[in-house]
């Protein structure tokens, strides 16, 4: 069975930090394009950043390119979002979503995901 569990998120203030995480239980880890999505309220969830496993290419929204990194540690079925310089802009559900194969920013592509974690950004 697969689990995406994330944890991390909370509520800070603008231009502040915080680093999501994402632990993958279940999935082969290795070859597969884990991402992070966000979703705020009425609006469509988007793609924030993915990350090809197998090779560690990164892939990011330009709304977060410069501010955000995502990684990963093989060793521990982990990912994770930094988020630097948050902005007001950027108080969403945070989702981490996994699927086998080469990265892609839709969500239509993802067989799996997790149940989220709420980032607020104050002014």
């Amino acid at each position: 069975q697969v689990q995406l569990v994330e944890s991390g998120g909370g509520s800070v203030q603008a231009g502040r930090s915080l680093r999501l995480s994402c632990a993958v239980s279940g999935y082969t880890y290795n070859g597969a394009c884990m991402a992070w999505f966000r979703q705020a309220p009425g609006k469509e969830r988007e793609g924030v950043a993915q990350i090809y496993t197998y090779i560690g290419s990164t892939y990011y929204a330009d709304s977060v390119k410069g501010r955000f990194a995502i990684s990963q540690d093989n060793a521990k079925n982990m990912v994770y979002l930094q988020m630097n310089s948050l902005k007001v802009e950027d108080t969403a559900m945070y989702f981490c979503a996994a699927r086998g194969g080469y990265c892609s920013n839709l969500k239509k592509d993802y067989n799996y995901w997790g149940q989220g974690t709420q980032v607020t950004v104050s002014s």
